[in-house]
């Protein structure tokens, strides 16, 4: 597989955008190997997430893959590392051909309070064109600017030694809008300008959405788990914490002679806190299989994993139940 690697100023945060085609019939082999290869790459220093985007329809048949990692040296570790090379040689009869990939190192995050999709553009910038180029996509900003929900765009230059690519990430606030400039004729006649500059350019579409402690990356609504998962999943870490805090840090306000209404404001931040950054990112993760709706497609899997985290509420029911007044 070949590395595109591109940087900005400023910014520590790394980013490679793997696309690759799928064999037909292979998919769910390769859903597999990505699973494994999420939890290869999660060992690694430095990493931060992982997002696979599966492509709008059967025909355009290419899955957008995202790593991010904290620094582009561990970024970069995790590339060059032999536990990779061993998953790509194991993964090579899912390809159809060599996936291409692109590494963005620094930038700026899309903002996290609001839905957004990106498109990352590679170009093959002529010799000698690069001014012309630049110039060109400042007159495409402009234009971009003027299009409904349009979020900002971020330019990645060549890397001298390793690649000379040229790297343009723009974000849109909806698919549609994104789908709206990718069409429209304002772009069709800037493609023509700018193709005196380049000699070849590739599209990638990635979803990306944000749902507070259910942020699974999946790209749109289909990554959300079911408001009633979400109830039982909240409500599975939130009465442990709730019964500690008042067996704990409770009894020691009290003994302090601490009012009632200020006691209950700091166990509730703590208990968010705790939810937030500890408690709920594990129970994300040990029920994925049943959260997320790509993985939890049978009602076999539905049942189970409701039975589990109900299981789970009748241990802690019997725990304390044993251990209070």
């Amino acid at each position: 597989m070949g590395v595109t690697a591109s940087r900005v100023p400023g910014g520590d945060g790394a980013t490679v955008v793997t696309s690759q085609k799928i064999r037909e019939g292979r998919v769910d082999a390769y859903k597999r190997w990505q699973e494994k290869t999420n939890h290869v790459a999660e060992r690694f220093d430095g990493f931060e997430g992982a997002e696979l985007y599966p492509p709008d329809s059967a025909e355009e048949n290419e899955w957008v893959v995202v790593f991010r990692f904290a620094h582009v040296e561990q970024l970069t570790a995790w590339l060059d590392s032999g536990a990779r090379r061993d998953l790509m040689d194991e993964a090579r009869l899912l390809f159809e051909g060599a996936p291409t990939q692109e590494v963005l190192a620094g930038g700026e995050p899309a903002p996290q309070e609001q839905e957004v999709v990106t498109a990352v553009i590679s170009h093959s910038v002529l010799p000698g064109k690069e001014r012309d180029f630049l110039r060109w996509q400042d007159k495409v900003l402009k234009v971009q600017e003027k299009h409904p929900g349009f979020r900002g765009t971020e330019l990645f230059e060549p890397v001298e030694g390793i690649q000379d690519k040229w790297v343009v990430a723009f974000r849109f606030d909806t698919r549609d809008h994104l789908d709206d400039w990718l069409a429209s004729g304002d772009r069709e006649r800037l493609l023509e300008e700018g193709n005196q500059y380049f000699s070849a350019y590739h599209v990638r579409k990635i979803g990306s959405a944000f749902s507070g402690w259910f942020r699974f990356g999946e790209g749109d609504e289909a990554g959300i788990p079911s408001n009633w998962k979400q109830a039982m999943s909240v409500v599975l870490a939130l009465y442990p914490t709730v019964m500690v805090l008042n067996l704990t840090v409770g009894k020691v306000f009290n003994g302090w002679g601490i009012p009632g209404y200020l006691s209950l404001f700091i166990s509730n931040v703590l208990s968010v806190s705790i939810l937030t950054w500890v408690l709920m990112p594990l129970v994300n993760s040990a029920l994925a299989f049943w959260l997320l709706p790509d993985r939890a497609r049978s009602a076999r899997t539905h049942v189970a994993g409701a039975l589990v985290v109900m299981l789970c509420w009748a241990v802690f029911l019997l725990i304390f139940g044993l251990t209070t007044d």
